[in-house]
Parts: C-alpha cells; sequence; structure tokens
C-alpha cells in the first residue's frame, strides 16, 4: 500500500540525528523554553525571511495568539476561509472574535476576493489567508486589499512550509504567520509544536508573553495568558529536521509536476499550477472527482491510500453553522469539499509509486 506519510521509510541519518537530539535535551536538564528552544525560533525567522519567531504548543494557539497580540477579539469579526482545517477557526473563536466565512476559488480552492469583499463589514479587524494545501497566491493583491481596507492580515501556514512567492517565504507577507508543526506537516515534530512568525517587535514580544501566561517577569502577570510553550524536544528534533527541509520539498515537487504531466483521465480536474514552481510546497496533491468515492475506493483497490481535505467545509459543522458567512452562500466550498481527493506525496515515494499512484488514477472508469 503506497502510504499518505512513510515516516518508516525515513533516511537512517535523520532518524539517528533526531535520537542524538534527544539525547541532547534529556543529558541538559532542561524542557522547556531552552537554548534549543530559542535557537530554532533564530532558525525558522531566518528562513521565513523575518525578524522574530515565538515558539508555541502548536498552530492553532499560534493563530490565536497572533489575534490577541492585535488586540482582536470580542466585538471584533475575522474573515477566513470555510475551507480549511477546524482549528482555523476555533483559533478565531478562542480569541472572543467572530469568524466570518469566506466562499473559494474553483480553480485554487483558495479564499475568493469577491467573496472576501462580500463578507467585510464595519466590524471586520483581520483577514486569516490559508495558505490550502501548501500554496502561496496572490500575496501582493491580498496585502494591498488589506492596506486599504485597514485590516490586519495573519497568515495560516500549517500547509506552507517553504512556499515562496517573488522571493516571499510564507508567513512574511502579513502581520504574523502561524505554522504548525505537528507530525504530518511538511516539517513536523514527533508531537505537537507550532511558531509565531512576524517582523514586528511589539508583536512578538506581546505573543511571547501571552503564551506563558502573559507573564512578563516571573511571577508577574499582566495580563492573560494561556499555557502554550514550545518544549526543548521538539525544538531539537525539528532544528535536526529542518536539515531535510528543502530536499524533502523539492521531492514534493517534483512529485507533483509528474502527476501534473501524466494524470490524464478526462474524470479528473487538477486544480491550477502555481504562479511560481517555488509557491507550492505540495502538502497535499488535490484532484477533483464528481465521482470521489467511487475513485477512493478504486485507488484502495490498486493499493492507493488516499484521503479527503476537507470533507465537510466549517459551514457545514454542526458546532458552526450558526456562523455568519458570505451572503451569497459557500457554494463552491461546498461542491469542492464533495469532490475534492488528496493523493499520496511524500518525499520516501519511489518512481515506482509515483507511476503506480499515475496508472491508478488513469485506469478509473465509470462502469
Amino acid at each position: 500500500m503506497i502510504l499518505m506519510n512513510d515516516f518508516k521509510a525515513e533516511p537512517l541519518e535523520l532518524k539517528e540525528a533526531m535520537q542524538s537530539a534527544s539525547k541532547k535535551v534529556i543529558d541538559s536538564g532542561w524542557y522547556v523554553l531552552g537554548n534549543e528552544v530559542t535557537s530554532f525560533e533564530k532558525k525558522w525567522a531566518n528562513i521565513c525571511g523575518v525578524d522574530h519567531g515565538v515558539g508555541v504548543g502548536n498552530g492553532m494557539d499560534a493563530i490565536e495568539i497572533a489575534l490577541r497580540s492585535l488586540d482582536i477579539g470580542p466585538g471584533d469579526e475575522v474573515i477566513t476561509t470555510t475551507m480549511t482545517a477546524f482549528a482555523t477557526v476555533l483559533a478565531i473563536l478562542r480569541s472572543g472574535a467572530t469568524p466570518v466565512l469566506a466562499d473559494i476559488e474553483s480553480s485554487t480552492a483558495l479564499i475568493s476576493f469577491d467573496s472576501v469583499k462580500r463578507c467585510l463589514s464595519s466590524k471586520t479587524k483581520a483577514i486569516v489567508i490559508v495558505h490550502l494545501y501548501g500554496q502561496v497566491r496572490s500575496m501582493s493583491a491580498w496585502t494591498s486589499f488589506c492596506r486599504d481596507e485597514n485590516l490586519h492580515m495573519i497568515e495560516d501556514c500549517a500547509q506552507a512550509h517553504l512556499a515562496t512567492l517573488h522571493d516571499r517565504v510564507a508567513g512574511s507577507f502579513g502581520d504574523a504567520g502561524a505554522y504548525s508543526f505537528y507530525p504530518t506537516k511538511n516539517l513536523g515534530a514527533p508531537g505537537d509544536a507550532g511558531m509565531l512568525v512576524t517582523n514586528i517587535e511589539i508583536l512578538a514580544e506581546r505573543a511571547a508573553r501571552l503564551r506563558n501566561y502573559g507573564q512578563s517577569e516571573r511571577y508577574h502577570h499582566p495580563e492573560l495568558g494561556m499555557n502554550s510553550r514550545l518544549d526543548e524536544m521538539q525544538a531539537a528534533i525539528l532544528s535536526e529536521r529542518m536539515k531535510w527541509l528543502q530536499q524533502f520539498t523539492e521531492r514534493r515537487r517534483y512529485i507533483a509536476t509528474i502527476y501534473r504531466q501524466n494524470i490524464v483521465n478526462s474524470l479528473i480536474q487538477q486544480l491550477a499550477p502555481p504562479q511560481e514552481p517555488s509557491a507550492h510546497a505540495y502538502h497535499l496533491y488535490v484532484v477533483i472527482c464528481q465521482n470521489r468515492d467511487a475513485l477512493q475506493s478504486h485507488l484502495q483497490s490498486q493499493g492507493v491510500q488516499s484521503l479527503i481535505h476537507y470533507p465537510i467545509p466549517i459551514n457545514e459543522q454542526v458546532s458552526c453553522q450558526t456562523l455568519l458567512h458570505d451572503p451569497a452562500g459557500l457554494k463552491t466550498s461546498d461542491r469542492h469539499a464533495a469532490q475534492c481527493l488528496s493523493l499520496p506525496c511524500h518525499p520516501q515515494m519511489s518512481e515506482e509509486n509515483i507511476f503506480q499512484v499515475i496508472n491508478a488514477v488513469n485506469s478509473f472508469e465509470i462502469v
């Protein structure tokens, strides 16, 4: 079976480096917010082309802390896409702000300009741009739009590690970028981890307080924060895994290129190519099929695992059906959720694996 991820197949050299990093932390006797965290924060901020990185517990917390650091909360509205992981919207809700759900563009599955414009109100304070599936796109236009409308921009970069458009890396376009290092991400820890990245010093300073109970100095809490601290073990291992990220990302892009060139089944549609080859990190390679469930069953029978990202848009979740949304509706997102399917696209795939996936997709037919 060709899996969506195969950590067991990762290089032995990487595994040994992770084990050595773990031992180093254990031997140090320091486990939370120490030298390993500080080092990784600096390294990842540098890769993202920003001045500050604030390590936190996970990507959802990074979004919430970014909003709170910008004084966005009760009474404020934050626009984001309904086609995203639940954590994006939950972070907005936890900040006290009100999410407003926008629709997507059918060609990219990314948030729609026209839909966002319909979602604007006098209460709108920010937009959370989700780099869905790993793609950054139209960021100059989004930056100009937010500036013209006096809105903060937060980037949800959970799937977009190293995605680069016009020589700028995901997370460097807005007020802040929120990264997840969940194990299955392109840069993943062996547990939960995240980071807020920003060029705004005062935002980074407040985020560092908020992640640690709102503490400004030991036992002094000028505001109410939360417990969301990146630990030394995750940071040390991420520093080792980061050394392989460029190589692994190039492999993902190579696989995606082969897919795009060789998947020729008329029953299968592919999303629009990225604006630049580097603008997509291919956390996921997603195709569209009106007979999606039948396609998934066919792939399974051919030894190819596949997953759906995401089968239930946020507006259809039982807990979110009363949320504000585009007054014109969210039909494109609903249709995408019913037809999208993610194919294996990870750096441990062999050439044989790649073409096995392609052959399985191309052999699909409706009987």
